[in-house]
């Protein structure tokens, strides 16, 4: 019988929180929110501010988050394919692991962002700022890096290829850094 109700307390808590994401999502304050593991795919959440939410493991596969605020958010592990985060704010976010592959993060502010690990597989980076972001071991295999400030950024073992259009500003020991498959 507990078993049961808190089977059914955990139910109500996660459509609750999926009801209070229904409708416009534009521009809401979902900051600190505990959004762990939910379905956002395709939602238009263009200038929501999610600065501190707990996002790991979300699904924001095709998401429009052009111009939300994230900073500091975790998206460890997020699926964050084809999404759109053009001058979004990622200041400080953790996006270890996170699948960005295809992901639009023009003019995207990725300052002290953990990138560990994450699939950035034909992302477009384009003017994006990355001071001090954390590259290790990313897959940046046919990204679009042109013009992106990767100033003091942590690029060892991360991966590109022939494909991949790197930045003019990066240095030698960068680009000796990094692995090219």
């Amino acid at each position: 019988m507990e078993i049961k109700l808190r089977e059914l307390m955990v139910r109500v808590a996660h459509l609750e929180k999926r009801a209070a994401l229904v409708g416009g999502l534009e521009g809401r304050d979902l900051s600190g929110r505990d959004l762990k593991g939910m379905n956002l795919s395709k939602a238009n959440l263009t200038g929501v501010n999610l600065s501190k939410a707990n996002l790991t493991g979300a699904n924001l596969k095709g998401a429009v988050l052009s111009g939300a605020n994230l900073e500091w958010a975790n998206l460890e592990g997020a699926n964050l394919e084809g999404a759109d985060l053009s001058k979004a704010i990622l200041t400080g976010a953790n996006l270890s692991k996170a699948i960005l592959t295809g992901a639009i993060l023009e003019m995207a502010d990725l300052t002290d962002a953990d990138l560990t690990w994450a699939d950035l597989k034909g992302a477009d980076l384009k003017f994006a700022q990355m001071l001090r972001a954390n590259l290790f071991k990313a897959n940046l295999k046919s990204a679009f890096l042109a013009w992106a400030s990767l100033t003091q950024a942590n690029l060892l073992g991360a991966a590109y290829d022939d494909s991949t259009t790197l930045t003019p500003s990066l240095t030698p020991s960068q680009l000796r850094s990094m692995t090219k498959v």
